[in-house]
């Protein structure tokens, strides 16, 4: 190891401490040293446009963070980290992976849309490239080799809410079910009404679906939420990201002041600035709160304030944590890794000491994790999503 990696490390481990990040690192015995090491390529795929763009941006701030803290190497490599635009449908996400395959990536990682990733799954499953997924993750994506993902399976935000809510709600009340009419909303719902109990009346009303668009415009969710709201419900279950979350919040929220309930991106990032007020004491399931108190997260947050300015979300958390799977399996997959081998190596690094908490990958290539209940609370000046209590380990 040279001087100036080592003395690198050394910071590192004096402020992650030595459990967990010294597995990722390795030995000088075990490692070739990082000035003998040839450049590698990683393809990052995000929208780089549109009502995902800025959930785009949170994974790529998060991969490249990573980056930042290992002196722009994974597993000492240099990185070339390509960039590709995936659109939003699964047309545009095949010509972002094909373009990058003819580059010669290693592997590649992001994706935002569950429809572009169920799109790209034969493309990455033939050319034997391994994907590390840190958004979309759509339970239909089955029977996989290549695709590992470092974020959630959508029903186990449904999952972690239905069980929460099935307690909580009185025997009185009623749920009323809002979904954009997209891939992940069938997910969301199956998940909720397992843990609720499928049969339970207080869920009895049949689902409001909305327009699926990420970009909507100011009455695009009105005369469904009449629809939705007709029944006088006691409290809302909805599942909105982006540019669509904060529209539908703002629509909703102009005849509705009670109880709303969602998988934790309805007030990730840009869109909890957005909301303001209208956000307060909005309740989420996720499976990361930028307050969790680890030492991997006191680190992550904090360097991820410094350099962006903003707090962290689940989006820049799971491409950091992907950056981090890929560092420890090439570094286990020898001194010229090829993509086969890389993919190998996922199956082999055990848990990860995450700014989530230690997760690990489970069989289907998902986390095995915590999900926390977080709710929108005032914090001095800003808006914050803070961590209630832990909900369950699920995956």
């Amino acid at each position: 190891m040279s001087q100036m990696n080592r003395r690198r490390a050394l910071q590192l481990l004096a402020a992650l401490g030595t459990t967990g990040f010294a597995a990722g690192c390795g030995s000088d015995t075990e490692a070739q040293p990082a000035a003998d090491r040839g450049p590698i390529k990683i393809g990052l795929i995000t929208p780089q446009s549109g009502g995902f763009k800025s959930i785009g941006d949170d994974i790529t701030n998060g991969f490249k963070l990573y980056l930042d803290l290992h002196d722009q190497r994974l597993a000492g490599h240099p990185v070339n980290l390509l960039t590709a635009d995936e659109g939003d449908d699964a047309k545009s996400g095949k010509a972002a992976v094909d373009n990058l395959l003819k580059q010669g990536v290693l592997a590649l990682t992001g994706v935002v849309n569950s429809s572009v990733m169920v799109g790209i799954r034969d493309t990455v499953e033939q050319a034997r490239v391994p994907l590390i997924g840190s958004n979309a993750s759509p339970s239909s994506l089955q029977s996989v080799f290549y695709i590992w993902r470092t974020s959630y399976v959508l029903d186990e935000a449904g999952r972690a809410l239905g069980r929460y809510l099935r307690e909580k709600l009185p025997p009185n009340g009623r749920i009323a079910i809002i979904m954009p009419e997209n891939a992940g909303s069938a997910d969301v719902v199956r998940g909720f009404r397992q843990e609720f109990g499928a049969t339970d009346a207080r869920i009895g009303n049949p689902v409001t679906y909305t327009d699926g668009t990420s970009n909507p415009g100011k009455s695009t969710y009105a005369s469904d939420i009449d629809k939705a709201l007709a029944k006088k419900p006691t409290a809302v279950f909805c599942f909105y990201a982006g540019a669509a979350a904060v529209e539908f919040i703002k629509q909703l929220r102009e005849v509705y002041s009670g109880p709303v309930y969602a998988p934790g991106f309805l007030t990730e990032g840009t869109v909890l600035e957005s909301l303001k007020n209208q956000g307060l004491g909005i309740q989420t399931a996720l499976n990361y709160s930028a307050d969790l108190n680890n030492t991997s997260n006191r680190v992550f947050a904090s360097s991820y304030r410094k350099k962006y300015q903003i707090t962290p979300t689940t989006y820049a958390m799971a491409s950091y944590d992907a950056a981090q799977v890929l560092d420890q399996a090439i570094r286990l997959s020898g001194e010229k890794p090829t993509p086969q081998q890389v993919n190998l190596a996922l199956g082999k690094i055990g848990q990860i000491d995450s700014p989530r908490g230690i997760w690990q990958f489970n069989q289907p290539r998902t986390p095995q994790q915590k999900w926390y209940l977080r709710e929108v609370q005032r914090d001095g000046q800003v808006m914050s999503n803070v961590l209630i209590n832990e909900l369950a380990t699920l995956g």
